[in-house]
């Protein structure tokens, strides 16, 4: 059920919750992560932050029907934080969704959610016709944007955007989530960048992504474009290294690592991925889990 000023009305909705819907980074599909997706409840709202590829069973498994998600925040467009975007949407609409739903990100947002709907056109013109359902392309609001800042405010919630660095793709932003209660920031796919700790100054919680450097290898090997990969990797993304120092920087009350890189290699224990991150924040600091709250 949903209220009319576009919030659910589920109960439970009064305190802000954080849950990590996806852990694994990269864009291949495991057995034991999904791809990064996170869920915010804050200010009433039900915020979704990513759609990679498993969010739906991960949304469901969390306790949350997809046409309870009235906002989606999308930090770039990587194959492994937007592919299941538009059957997201698609779910909700089938789950009962009659209003509007807005998704915030960068260009091209609009060309692939439009894609996708265009892509099941044969269904949606079978489903109004026969079943009576409002037309999903009236209720997907998109909202491209290209700069930081505040993106919108609502009652006690603010939702706000920061580039950062994650070549080769120009446009890639991290979230801050402030609540009355309490202030949420996600990094998306980043290096150390000074914007980043600029937006998670004095955060509650901040979820960041992390590559640890003993799993590059394994994770090239046998791959035809295995140096392309390593450099990608090295010029893109945080090391375990540096992500305490982030944290520390920012002051913030506890470090959630999530998008992690590889996520599926046995071999990194949970110990290696603290044991850097902690010595360097000297906080609270967690490697995610799938549906893990916080």
């Amino acid at each position: 059920m949903t209220a009319e000023n576009g919030r659910s009305d589920i109960p439970g909705l009064d305190s802000t919750r954080l849950i990590l819907l996806g852990t694994k980074g990269g864009p291949r599909p495991s057995i034991t992560r999904a791809n990064p997706a996170n869920l915010v409840v804050a200010g009433g709202a039900v915020i979704l932050v990513d759609c990679g590829y498993g969010v739906t069973r991960r949304l469901l498994e969390a306790g949350f029907h997809p046409h309870e998600v009235r906002t989606i925040l999308i930090t770039h467009h990587h194959s492994d934080h937007t592919l299941e975007l538009g059957p997201l949407l698609y779910n909700a609409w089938i789950g009962g969704l009659d209003e509007p739903v807005d998704v915030w990100g960068p260009p091209p947002l609009h060309g692939l959610i439009r894609g996708f709907l265009q892509s099941m056109s044969f269904d949606i013109g079978i489903r109004i016709a026969d079943e009576g359902r409002v037309d999903p392309r009236h209720l997907v609001r998109v909202h491209e944007f290209r700069e930081g800042g505040v993106l919108f405010e609502d009652g006690n919630l603010r939702v706000s955007a920061a580039r950062v660095h994650h070549p080769p793709l120009a446009d890639a932003y991290a979230f801050r989530i402030d609540a009355s209660d309490r202030a949420i920031v996600l990094s998306g796919d980043t290096t150390p960048c000074p914007e980043l700790i600029s937006l998670a100054r004095d955060a509650d919680v901040l979820v960041h992504e992390v590559l640890h450097p003993d799993g590059i290898d394994r994770l090239a090997s046998g791959l035809r474009q295995a140096r392309l990969l390593r450099e990608h990797l090295s010029a893109s993304h945080t090391l375990t290294e540096a992500v305490g120092k982030i944290a520390a920087s920012a002051r913030v009350g506890k470090l959630v690592l999530t998008h992690l890189v590889p996520g599926d290699d046995a071999a990194i224990t949970e110990d290696m991925w603290l044991d850097q991150p902690t010595r360097d924040f000297g906080k609270a600091v967690f490697v995610g889990h799938d549906l893990q709250p916080f």
